[in-house]
């Protein structure tokens, strides 16, 4: 049976690794836009539009299983996976990792969309964007209100329109040191960070940072999504799962025998 693994994250990486080492037939699907993973399994790079719709890819290429592991703010791919599932009559299945949870400390306030955003960045002068890609529109409702002076926007793509003098892009991707996302704070002087509550350690440093420098942090609330057959937040369950259900026999016995010895 093939496994239509939906990815684009590490943990997408670990776990199509791992299913394709006991021997599932795995086909690791992402989008490519910042960077293609190495994996041993088949590569799917680009979308499916490319194929008629996922749907369609699903039926042609004779697809048991879908497992998401997308990056939780994947509204669309996650919403998508769960409705041509059902249009197949195959299961699909969801791992996410777990959202990061406010220490004592810390100053986290939630916002819902965009609006929520502006409202709650009035008043700030200088805030750190680390929410992934922004609208052109969005960025210039940020510079238009009156306390914001100056921008800085972190992302891992370029961004495809030219920006205001008075915005500091900067390109980087993760995992970030505490001791970088200290300096960067204090060298361009950030009085409010901007970010998705992704889960995870690789950007968790900066909420570290936020935190010692005691600077106030709105998280983008999780999107809500439609529910997936079986839903995982911890990869050795999610991978055992996946083995006990999709693997053979070999595969059973071979986990059997581990666990006796531990």
């Amino acid at each position: 049976m093939k496994i239509l693994l939906l990815g684009g994250t590490a943990d997408a990486r670990h776990l199509s690794d791992a299913l394709h080492k006991e021997g599932l037939s795995v086909i690791y699907s992402l989008a490519g836009l910042v960077r293609i993973p190495k994996v041993d399994c088949q590569l799917v790079v680009g979308g499916f539009t490319q194929f008629g719709g996922l749907a369609q890819y699903l039926k042609d290429n004779n697809i048991g299983a879908i497992l998401d592991v997308t990056h939780p703010y994947a509204q669309t791919m996650s919403s998508k996976a769960v409705i041509a599932a059902k249009d197949v009559g195959i299961p699909c299945w969801r791992f996410h990792r777990p959202a990061w949870q406010q220490e004592e400390g810390d100053n986290w306030q939630d916002y819902q969309d965009e609006a929520d955003l502006l409202a709650q960045l009035d008043g700030f002068r200088v805030p750190l964007l680390s929410a992934g890609q922004m609208s052109e529109a969005l960025l210039k409702r940020i510079m238009q209100l009156p306390s914001i002076e100056r921008i800085v926007w972190r992302t891992a793509v370029e961004p495809k329109f030219s920006l205001h003098d008075n915005i500091d892009w900067i390109k980087a991707i993760g995992p970030f040191a505490l001791e970088d996302e200290r300096q960067l704070l204090v060298d361009h002087g950030i009085d409010v960070i901007v970010s998705k509550n992704s889960g995870g350690s690789a950007t968790y440093s900066k909420l570290e940072a936020a935190r010692e420098l005691s600077i106030p942090v709105l998280l983008h609330a999780r999107p809500i999504l439609p529910d997936a057959e079986r839903e995982f937040s911890d990869t050795e369950e999610c991978l055992q799962a996946c083995l006990a259900t999709w693997g053979n026999t070999s595969i059973h016995i071979k986990h059997q025998q581990k666990d006796s010895q531990q």
